[in-house]
């Protein structure tokens, strides 16, 4: 049997791309993880970022194209590292026509790559076709020359559709056949062991209508993808992907750091590493596309995968941090293809860090939890571990639940899933799957009338008003030709001043108007290259065919382009002053304020705070000019242009520059000189996820509307305390030592009256063996004085068992429990104890053994509770 071709990662690669490159496919980069599209939530497929020109939504800039994408896929997160070729991140090599070439010239080149580039053996594959497609059937047949017998027909998996309606068609898709000395006879694609998918060709001829039926498109599209990992373990001879020059040195680092050899471990060890070595993989391309780890959609999904390195780091013996070591190796061999890698090593690694230190304190406490679950004697019978105790180690300890579930079972358990779920009750899910149907068919309807009417000119760059034709008017939905005083508006014209809403930045407000008629314009948004206007009609009525005057409100724009300008100036002073790396998580600019999310591990100081706002009034009085250019993609991030991550751009952007100051990629509206700006004042700045903090701050306007505001505050307070302004916050510190104390002496009061009753329940101590328990109610006291009484009347008692109850006005309840040492060595903790008993209240709780509270939702089960109670301390004390 013929040797294949020894290939790196990279060369294959790279002879992919130049192979469609010689025949005239652009070489298009890699798009983000974090999709433009809102109904994905990663970048889950090599077609995803030509989703609106499959759908008509937007005209390709080139008729072929060719890509090498990274993606990310969880749902089958399961089987990684448990078979050969399953990953959450890997490389989708791909061509694509948009209605140039179709399935002849898509079937030949993708056997001339794989048999003359590759020089894979044509004998070692196998194709496969939907089984009505005769035209692919028999272009493999016969210009290609592939034995009938060889050629699958294959039913529903090989047919492609993006969902119920839109764009869809039939697979050909290309095997590589790990044992051919097994022959032709039976052949079986489903065999894994020994038939690999390498390549598959969708030819997307057809639209599904509403009611499913099948019609030709117009333009027949080209879409395939090629897994570089797949190809790399079938040109390297290795025996599954993860031993491949593309993920084998993270792998290695990992065993390194484990003292371990791979070659030399077993398989549940093997498993470990390559889960390690494929989830820090996703997370490094993760945090350098701008994701940052938190409890909700793509935040979580990387929380999730950083949490299981650090698990499966410690199944292999790995004690303490370790992922941000293997994080270099996975930064260092992708930096040639994706720079940003190494461009954001510094917040990467700090980002991972964090997050590793922060899971290994919550793994430590949520595994001992659930060792102790495990041996309990009804799990160990049913071999399940209950949905509470699932829900206890989720909610109280931040214990992942698929973490519990992979635990379980390793051991042999299964989760009460259910009961979990039933636990949770209306909780929100922490974390939403990402859609792994690709919906093609979203905002169809502005797409068909974008289609009819054509798209929306913008002006607003250089006019803020004009004449404008009315295309559509929607009232409630529904196309109208007339609107009258009262509707509420959708209108669209075929030429428009108004920003829509973009990039953070608001849409603009304003009017539209002929003769009489006014619709008061509140909003813009754009849908499908049109500019919808949202308002209401105050006078008269306006009609599809009118040419109205479009006036935006002057003084709203200027307020928000002072604010936009004053975003750029804050993202320079925090690069300047805080750290180089700081970039841009999000925005929101408006009339009235700017908020700014960016990405930072730490909080910024307050002296920090002070040198941005002085550094940007400082730029604002410098009176600088704003440039603003288009030029191609590459020229502007040449020139050092900063781009926001997870941003599309196109081959053309709009470059906003503040010589030596600042330069961005943006399509807002600016001030032309900072002067315009006026003067800015941050009023907040605080985290909202970890590793992103936020700062809110205001411009021009809006800053004398604030100051005006806290002048007031100031001058009601000097008048009502009868002292000067600067006097003010003594005054206040006054008041606030003077409040302390007289708390401070409230709680002695009530602490020493909780002494005073519980002095009066000595008497009701009953004798239990040879112990001594009270259980009793006392009315509206504080958990502090509870806990004090407990202890004194436990201490009078001897050899006693003491548990006290009371709620407040509000209905919260305390439970406290003090036990004598002896009663400890009976099997009581106290802890355990009140926790166990606060549960019929609706809470829960613990604490030492001989000193716990614990706290409750239901006052009106208080009295269950302490019966509860004591029904147990006798039933364990009596035999004394």
């Amino acid at each position: 049997m013929a040797s294949l071709p020894s290939l790196t990662g990279a060369e294959i690669r790279s002879k992919f791309l130049r192979f469609f490159e010689e025949r005239d496919h652009k070489v298009l980069p890699s798009a983000s993880l974090v999709p433009a599209d809102p109904t994905v939530l990663l970048t889950i497929a090599g077609m995803l970022p030509f989703k609106p020109i499959f759908l008509g939504q937007q005209e390709a800039e080139v008729p072929r194209a060719t890509t090498s994408q990274k993606c990310i896929r969880t749902n089958d997160i399961e089987n990684v590292g448990r078979t050969a070729r399953h990953h959450t991140f890997f490389e989708m090599l791909g061509n694509f026509s948009f209605g140039d070439y179709f399935k002849k010239e898509a079937i030949a080149w993708g056997w001339e790559l794989v048999t003359k580039v590759f020089q894979l053996p044509p004998d070692r594959l196998v194709v496969s076709v939907y089984h009505t497609d005769e035209d692919a059937f028999a272009i493999w047949r016969d210009a290609i020359g592939i034995p009938a017998h060889r050629i699958q027909r294959m039913g529903d998996d090989n047919f492609w559709a993006s969902g119920a309606t839109g764009p869809c068609g039939p697979c050909s898709e290309i095997y590589f056949d790990f044992h051919p000395e097994l022959g032709d006879d039976a052949i079986d694609l489903e065999d894994d062991s020994r038939f690999l998918e390498i390549y598959n060709l969708v030819f997307m001829e057809l639209n599904r209508e509403a009611d499913g039926s099948l019609t030709k498109l117009k333009k027949q599209n080209i879409d395939t993808g090629l897994g570089l990992e797949r190809m790399a373990q079938v040109l390297q001879g290795v025996p599954n992907n993860y031993e491949t020059d593309l993920i084998f040195p993270i792998v290695k680092k990992a065993a390194d750091l484990a003292g371990l050899d791979y070659h030399q471990s077993d398989e549940k060890v093997k498993t470990s590493l390559k889960v390690i070595g494929d989830h820090v993989r996703s997370v490094v391309h993760m945090i350098a596309d701008g994701i940052n780890a938190s409890n909700v959609g793509r935040g979580y999904v990387m929380r999730r995968l950083l949490r299981r390195v650090v698990r499966h780091g410690r199944l292999i013996g790995i004690s303490g941090t370790f992922a941000s070591e293997v994080a270099e190796v996975a930064i260092a061999l992708s930096e040639s293809v994706y720079p940003n890698t190494r461009e954001r090593e510094k917040v990467i690694k700090d980002e991972i860090q964090i997050e590793e230190t922060r899971f290994l304190q919550t793994l430590e406490r949520g595994e001992k939890l659930l060792v102790e679950i495990l041996e309990k004697a009804e799990s160990q019978s049913s071999k399940t571990i209950s949905g509470v105790d699932a829900f206890t180690l989720y909610d109280t300890y931040g214990f992942p639940f698929e973490l519990t579930q992979e635990i379980a079972e390793e051991e042999g358990f299964v989760v009460d899933a259910a009961g979990f779920e039933a636990e949770m009750k209306k909780q929100q899910e922490r974390s939403q799957a990402a859609h792994e149907d690709i919906d093609l068919m979203a905002k169809d309807s502005w797409v068909n009338i974008a289609k009819e009417i054509g798209k929306t000119e913008f002006l607003g760059y250089k006019e803020l008003g004009s004449s404008a034709q009315v295309k559509r008017i929607l009232v409630n939905g529904e196309s109208v030709k007339t609107a009258i005083a009262g509707n509420k508006v959708q209108i669209v014209l075929d030429r428009t001043p108004f920003y829509a809403e973009s990039g953070g930045q608001v849409g603009d407000k304003g009017y539209l108007a002929i003769g009489e008629a006014i619709a008061q314009i509140s909003d813009v948004q754009k849908q499908a290259d049109l500019f919808v206007h949202i308002g209401q009609i105050e006078r008269g009525e306006i009609t599809v065919g009118d040419h109205v005057n479009a006036q935006i409100a002057l003084s709203d724009r200027r307020r928000i382009q002072a604010h936009h300008t004053a975003t750029h100036l804050l993202q320079a002073a925090l690069k300047k002053i805080v750290d180089p790396n700081v970039s841009q998580a999000g925005s929101l600019v408006d009339g009235d304020r700017l908020r700014f999310d960016f990405n930072l591990n730490r909080a910024v100081t307050a002296a920090e705070i002070q040198q941005i706002e002085l550094q940007i009034n400082n730029w604002i009085a410098e009176a600088h000019d704003s440039v603003i250019e288009v030029m191609p993609i590459a020229q502007a991030k040449a020139k050092g242009a900063i781009a926001m991550f997870g941003e599309k751009y196109g081959a053309e952007v709009r470059v906003m520059d503040i010589p030596n100051v600042s330069m961005e990629l943006c399509g807002g509206t600016h001030v032309k000189n900072t002067s315009e700006i006026g003067v800015f004042k941050i009023i907040s700045e605080a985290g909202v996820a970890s590793g992103v903090r936020r700062i809110e701050a205001i411009a021009g306007q809006a800053v004398l509307e604030y100051l005006t505001v806290r002048d007031n505050i100031a001058k009601d307070l000097s008048d009502r305390f009868k002292i000067k302004p600067e006097e003010i916050s003594d005054r206040i510190t006054g008041l606030q030592q003077e409040l302390k104390t007289a708390h401070k002496e409230v709680e002695t009061l009530k602490q020493e009256l909780a002494l005073v009753k519980a002095d009066t329940l000595i008497h009701e101590a009953e004798a239990v063996g040879s112990f001594k328990i009270l259980v009793a109610q006392l009315p509206d006291i504080e958990a502090e004085a509870l806990k004090a009484a407990a202890e004194k009347l436990a201490a009078k008692l001897g050899h006693s068992a003491v548990v006290l109850g009371s709620f407040s006005p509000d209905g919260k309840v305390t439970l406290v429990a003090c036990f004598s040492k002896e009663v400890i060595a009976k099997g009581l903790q106290a802890g355990k104890f009140v926790g166990a008993i606060a549960k019929i209240c609706g809470g829960g709780g613990g604490g030492r053994p001989n000193l716990a509270q614990a706290g409750g939702k239901d006052a009106g089960k208080l009295p269950e509770a302490l019966e509860a109670a004591e029904t147990q301390l006798r039933q364990v004390l009596s035999n004394s």
